[in-house]
């Protein structure tokens, strides 16, 4: 009972907060921490409300599915790489198959976050992405990380505990954490060791007799060689009494699960972490208070992770003047929200894709098991200058766009320049798979980059008759580092607010 009384007990709890709308400014900051940096549109949408009702309108809009319809070879049977077994040529076909299948699903992950009608849902999806780790590099199989997603997303704003024990099985999991080769008397203890430090509890709260002794309950945990489906695999299980965290017992790998999810520190780490997320990457000591009300709020309830979020988005702490401009955009948020906010007309997300790859976060691949960093770690004296090129190449397709109104009729602008001016692939040499593009893949990668379109005009228009500031005050989430030159223009203000280091803020 005291689990389906949570949410109104966390109304409760927030209703001596002011109950009088938010306004423009305080909806659009609550929409970009918990989303994508929001149009005008959500912004008029959520500003005549208080902040407890805009939360849980966000909460209630939730999906647990995408709306974007995946690449058709999603369904198809996954293929278990056999390279040894191949030919030099039906091993170079394979790969360049597989790889055009990861850009292929790169994209339509970008896709759905481009049009999605709840960010916080595809944030939740990224956030999750980035703690069950997963890379398509060391999985191989486009369909088992497209299958992790929807799982991701299934259980985003669910139940945590549900959603590890459906993690901890899931196909790309097993063949990422080398678990199908944990098998009794020769146990390996990657996933024990992960699923303690990083899933579950972190570090100084289990010992490496606790990692051993879990290795060995999750023996036997397999796939299908047919199917690449989970599979238990009896023969291979260790079926003595095993002892973690003191207690002792013939546990299996669930049974190991739901002692993590009973220790102390679980209920804590998951909610630290989302407070890094949307409120504050390095927490002092006023927010450590929050994090163990929340904390407790999250237990209680059994990890029901709305309760948390709800928690953590009405907290006094989410608002506090000193969070304001705190948290850096990660390149998905900034390219997303830059995307969404503008109102930037596309075809194809495939240049979005490589952007964001280019600034250091390629969707599908984070860096290894303990994901992307985050942080400070996004921004490097490279990925600056990247983050404002991409700034400027937006404006050079609205100057082009411009400047094809004047170019007589029956004569088209040259694809090439379009190309040069907004994004290419070669210039992301570093993305794994991008230099096995076929011709096809990169004629696709011309369309698409020629078809990215930016309209100043239209953008300005929805700021006619305010003052400069507006445009300011809908881009930054604080006070630009470059003051507003007397003699702007508006479309030179909405370049140097694009620009402005604080706009790689949120």
């Amino acid at each position: 009972m005291l689990r389906f009384l949570m949410p109104f007990l966390a109304l409760v709890a927030t209703a001596g907060a002011s109950a009088a709308p938010m306004g423009a400014d305080e909806a659009r900051y609550l929409l970009t921490r918990t989303g994508f940096a929001p149009a005008e549109a959500e912004v008029r949408q959520f500003a005549p409300l208080s902040r407890a009702e805009a939360v849980e309108r966000l909460l209630a809009g939730v999906r647990s599915d995408a709306r974007t319809p995946p690449p058709t070879w999603v369904n198809e049977p996954a293929e278990r790489p056999r390279l040894k077994e191949m030919s030099d040529e039906e091993r170079r076909a394979f790969q360049q198959r597989q790889g055009t299948r990861g850009f292929e699903l790169r994209s339509w992950w970008m896709a759905e976050m481009l049009a999605t009608p709840s960010p916080l849902t595809e944030r939740m999806t990224l956030f999750w992405h980035n703690h069950f780790v997963s890379s398509l590099q060391k999985v191989r199989i486009p369909q088992l990380m497209y299958r992790q997603n929807v799982l991701l997303r299934r259980h985003a704003l669910g139940n945590f505990g549900e959603m590890l024990h459906a993690a901890s099985k899931d196909p790309a999991m097993i063949i990422y954490l080398d678990a199908a080769t944990n098998r009794r008397g020769a146990p390996n203890e990657n996933f024990a060791r992960e699923v303690m430090e990083l899933f579950t509890l972190g570090e100084g709260n289990y010992n490496e007799r606790d990692i051993k002794e879990a290795a060995r309950a999750f023996t036997g945990w397999s796939l299908d060689l047919d199917n690449l489906e989970f599979r238990r695999r009896p023969m291979l299980h260790d079926e003595g009494v095993k002892t973690v965290f003191g207690k002792s017992g013939e546990f299996d790998g669930d049974a190991i699960l739901d002692l993590l999810l009973a220790h102390p520190a679980c209920a804590e780490f998951i909610v630290r972490k989302l407070w890094r997320e949307f409120v504050s990457d390095a927490p002092g000591g006023t927010d450590a208070a929050e994090i163990k009300r929340i904390a407790a709020l999250f237990r209680t309830s059994r990890y029901d992770i709305r309760t948390a979020l709800r928690a953590i988005f009405n907290s006094p702490r989410f608002t506090a003047a000193e969070q304001r401009a705190g948290l850096i955009k990660s390149p998905v948020e900034l390219v997303v929200g830059t995307v969404r906010q503008l109102g930037v007309s596309y075809t194809d997300p495939l240049p979005f894709v490589f952007v964001a790859a280019g600034l250091g976060q390629n969707l599908m691949a984070p860096p290894n098991v303990r994901g992307w960093p985050g942080g400070e770690a996004w921004i490097t004296s490279s990925t600056l200058l990247g983050r404002k090129q991409f700034a400027e190449r937006l404006f050079r397709v609205d100057e082009m766009r411009e400047a094809a109104g004047r170019i007589p009729p029956g004569v088209a602008p040259q694809p090439v320049m379009v190309e040069r001016e907004v994004m290419r692939p070669r210039e992301f040499g570093d993305i794994k798979g991008a230099g096995r593009m076929d011709m096809d893949g990169r004629q696709q990668f011309m369309r698409a980059a020629a078809s990215v379109q930016f309209d100043t005009e239209h953008f300005l228009a929805q700021f006619a008759g305010q003052p400069y500031t507006a445009i300011q005050r809908a881009l930054l989430p604080g006070e630009p580092a470059t003051p507003i030159a007397v003699a702007s223009t508006p479309r030179q203000l909405l370049r140097s607010t694009l620009l402005d280091p604080t706009y790689q803020l949120k």
